[in-house]
């Protein structure tokens, strides 16, 4: 139990931009709902999300934001607290741990607890092998990890719990030490996707994702003084279809109740939310996204003119994820074992050496100055197991780093000759 007298604080982080990562910043302002209402006050939430979706020009009810079909507006009331360029992974670890200073904001509003408070953190985007990726950066695990490190030494909490909805999720905890009071739960096994859900046809994008929509109906529609983090777990282990939640840190953290972090849900909405019902539909591959929002787009496109130029997006985007399957390819081929035969160990890969290979790709491979390339990086964090398997099996970074280099040059001087 958390000491007497301590407050629950809630971080709550959609990671993505861009309309056809909705489901992202849906899954966030629901969880804020579902906080809110079991009476966690405002200014013990803290909110990140990019919060170009409620008034985006392709959204057909301006200012609402849904989370399930024919589902309520969740986008109501939600705090403002970090949106925009001010959604980065610098900012996310500043205000956790409270440190005013280093977050790049004016009047920011951070996380001041203390050693009786408990914090629940909930993060949903892209991800790959030890990273969780941000509109303009990317969160590495060892940044992470370091943090919570950090806040334990400082007395920041009594208990931490940490929910990670993103592909290769299981990765970022998979050096979590297991005497901190901090629990993590993630929506995928670190070599596994995670996967979205609920497509609606009239917004033509993905409204939610697998392992949030199943945790938030979990806490909706149960009584939480008398459900355990544990309890969630065999729930999300029976109820997922595709990816599998994984769970590391502090297994004794599994015994407490939920509400212990969240407060209880009234029981007015628990019976609302069982009454209601609850199936997951149009399940797809966090990977494939783009791929099937574009598909029917062209399908349901009656303009001619318009339908070629989706035809020729959808083409570019399949080439943009050739080329870049190629590249990892290259580099993976400059070492003394194939792509095919890495055996991901990502309990033994250097953090520190994971995050400076992955800063390196994407500076090198990457032009952040173009739209495309978030999603563009985001087929490539699928393939960050390449370089997470060669940093476990102590291929230094110098020269992971070197190979990248060398394959970036050769591909950029086939672009300008002509190939």
């Amino acid at each position: 139990m958390a000491a007497a007298n301590g407050n629950h604080w809630v971080m709550l982080v959609a990671g993505s931009m861009t309309w056809k990562n909705y489901r992202h910043q849906a899954d966030v302002c629901h969880a804020y709902q579902i906080v809110h209402r079991n009476g966690i006050p405002d200014d013990q939430i803290v909110v990140m999300m990019y919060d170009d979706i409620a008034y985006n020009m392709k959204n057909p009810h301006p200012g609402t934001i849904i989370n399930k079909p024919n589902g309520l507006n969740v986008y109501a009331g939600v705090p403002k607290d970090y949106t925009g360029e001010d959604v980065t992974p610098e900012n996310f670890l500043a205000a956790l741990k409270g440190d005013r200073r280093a977050v790049k904001k004016r009047n920011p509003k951070v996380i001041t607890s203390g050693g009786n408070d408990t914090i629940f953190i909930y993060l949903a985007d892209h991800g790959g092998s030890g990273i969780f990726t941000f509109p303009n950066s990317t969160l590495h695990a060892h940044d992470l990890i370091e943090t919570i490190k950090e806040m334990a030494r400082n007395n920041k909490f009594s208990k931490m719990v940490i929910y990670m909805e993103s592909c290769h999720s299981g990765s970022m905890f998979t050096k979590l030490p297991n005497d901190l009071h901090v629990y993590a739960v993630t929506a995928a096994r670190a070599d596994e996707n995670s996967y979205a859900c609920y497509f609606d046809f009239e917004r033509k994008t993905f409204l939610s994702d697998e392992f949030s929509a199943l945790w938030m109906y979990y806490m909706e529609a149960n009584d939480l003084d008398n459900k355990t983090f544990r309890d969630q777990f065999s729930y999300l282990q029976e109820k997922m279809r595709m990816s599998h939640s994984w769970r590391f840190g502090d297994m004794k953290m599994g015994e407490h109740p939920i509400s212990e972090f969240v407060n209880n849900t009234p029981r007015r909405v628990r019976d609302e939310t069982r009454a209601q019902g609850f199936a997951l539909t149009h399940l797809t591959s966090n990977h494939e996204v783009p791929f099937k929002i574009l598909e029917h787009r062209i399908k349901t496109e009656t303009h001619a003119g318009r339908r070629q130029r989706l035809k020729r997006k959808h083409e570019a985007l399949r080439q943009a994820k050739a080329k870049i399957e190629g590249t990892v390819e290259a580099i993976s081929q400059h070492f003394d074992f194939k792509h095919d035969d890495l055996d991901e160990d990502h309990c033994k890969m250097h953090l520190h050496a994971l995050k400076s290979v992955a800063e390196h790709f994407r500076a090198t491979c990457f032009d952040w100055d173009k739209e495309e390339t978030f999603t563009h990086f985001h087929i490539a964090s699928s393939h960050m197991h390449v370089f997470a398997c060669l940093c476990a099996r102590g291929v230094e970074a110098e020269r992971i780093i070197e190979v990248i280099t060398e394959v970036s040059r050769k591909s950029r001087r086939k672009l300008q000759e002509g190939y």
